[in-house]
């Protein structure tokens, strides 16, 4: 049987706009394990950005994961990659990081065979798209900024 660790992640602004909460997520990725007989073996919850993985709950998971050596789940699951990372550079680092313990990252909503070589490409668009989406957020919120000081605000 697989064992997992599900990683569920959003932030105030993503919730809000995209109906994406965290008991949404729950409910998917339990119904996910269910239907594939894979046991849960704990839920990370996340509440900050995904720009780094120096966020709390990801590093106490991390933590606790190299701690473990004979108790290490087979899995990391999320819903979509963009709740794994923001950082194209920084998502592959950790994908090596996790391999190397023998633990297979995987978004159910996007999932990737990683034996299938194509799929690195594929993987490569999620992350990037990703990325991307965030450096467009970050400029128009700078954009905004600047134009309200300018016209006095």
């Amino acid at each position: 049987m697989k064992t997992a660790y599900l990683y569920i992640r959003v932030s105030t602004d993503e919730q809000a706009i995209k109906g994406y909460s965290q008991r949404s997520q729950l409910d998917r990725l339990t119904r996910y394990c269910i239907v594939r007989d894979v046991s849960i073996w704990d839920t990370i919850f996340e509440d900050y950005s995904a720009k780094t993985f120096n966020r709390p709950g990801w590093l106490a998971m991390m933590a606790r994961i190299r701690r473990n050596k004979r108790s290490r789940p087979n899995l990391i699951l999320f819903t979509k990659w963009d709740r794994f990372s923001r950082n194209a550079g920084d998502a592959y680092y950790m994908i090596t990081q996790l391999r190397n313990l023998d633990i297979q990252p995987q978004a159910i909503d996007q999932e990737l065979d990683f034996a299938v070589p194509e799929n690195k490409i594929i993987l490569g668009v999620y992350l990037a798209t990703s990325e991307a989406e965030n450096d467009r957020r970050s400029l128009n919120v700078k954009q905004g900024i600047h134009k309200a000081k300018k016209e006095g605000r």
